[in-house]
């Protein structure tokens, strides 16, 4: 796919961006605070209807994401465009996002505090275990990955499940996602439930809201989460939370084993992982400037 500026001859005729304001939204415009740019705004709810469902879209799925008429849509993208920040392809005229942006995801994560005091522990766990360990945050009814290591070691064994620091996962069916779900206040939990599909992903997927609170509930009080075969076929994950100085619960940690390379029950892989997370998110934790309460 190569990037390209829309021409005057494939839409509209590009005209230079109006001040804020001055363009006529499909809907009418809220009243705006002094400093607030509106243009800004604008450019920005375009990026964001970009998703892992919607990679690619057309000036007219964009316009109606985001309530703008079809020619001041066009606009927005051919700056978006000309600046790298979207990417059109040459064929289907529709739009993808551009490498700047995924510049601008990676300089957010790696500027996060959380993965700088994290990455060393986390490697340091999945070379005790020999399997792979990552680290997500939440982001609504989603986990985002945002640190995922493996092991140096030889013999070891890595996931093969395509994800990668950026991936997004619904939180309801991963380890991960159910300790960070679980330590939401109960108001939030209740609307993030609410805002999920529970649809089936594994053979053991829990598609019952009450089940699935009842989880949540049992991950509070052990304090860690075990994924059995609820994402995908054969595989197994345990998580446990990571907690800033004010003891929020503000990422979570797991180690991830496929039972074709580990055909053992679930109390096997609690108790040979169990204790190694435990310590590895503690000390992250630790890092972060949380004391536990005597």
């Amino acid at each position: 796919m190569t990037s390209r500026t829309p021409s005057s001859g494939s839409d509209e005729p590009l005209a230079p961006l109006a001040a804020d304001d001055a363009e006529a939204p499909a809907s009418p415009p809220k009243a705006t605070a002094a400093g607030f740019s509106q243009s800004l705004e604008r450019g920005l709810l375009i990026l964001s209807s970009f998703s892992e469902t919607r990679p690619v879209l057309g000036i007219s799925d964009l316009g109606r994401a985001v309530g703008l008429n079809r020619s001041t849509t066009y606009r927005y993208v051919a700056t978006l465009a000309k600046l790298g920040y979207l990417q059109q392809d040459p064929d289907s005229r529709k739009y993808s996002l551009g490498p700047r942006v995924v510049d601008l995801g990676f300089a957010a994560i790696n500027s996060m505090e959380i993965t700088r005091v994290a990455g060393p522990f986390l490697q340091a766990l999945s070379d005790e275990t020999g399997y792979t360990v990552s680290m997500a945050v939440l982001d609504g009814p989603d986990i985002v990955y945002v640190d995922r290591r493996r092991s140096g070691r030889a013999g070891t064994f890595a996931m093969g499940l395509h994800l990668h620091v950026g991936s997004r996962l619904p939180a309801y069916c991963t380890s991960m996602g159910k300790v960070l779900l679980a330590h939401q206040e109960p108001a939030a939990l209740r609307d993030l439930v609410d805002r999920t599909d529970l649809a089936r992903r594994g053979p053991k997927t829990i598609t019952a809201r009450e089940q699935l609170m009842v989880a949540l509930a049992r991950v509070r009080r052990t304090g860690f989460a075990l994924n059995d075969e609820e994402l995908a076929p054969g595989l197994r994950s345990l998580a446990a939370p990571v907690r800033d100085r004010s003891g929020a619960v503000v990422a979570a940690v797991n180690v991830a084993v496929h039972l074709t390379v580990w055909n053992a029950s679930v109390e096997s892989v609690m108790s040979r992982l169990e204790v190694p997370l435990r310590r590895a998110t503690s000390e992250i934790s630790t890092r972060l400037g949380h004391r536990p309460q005597a």
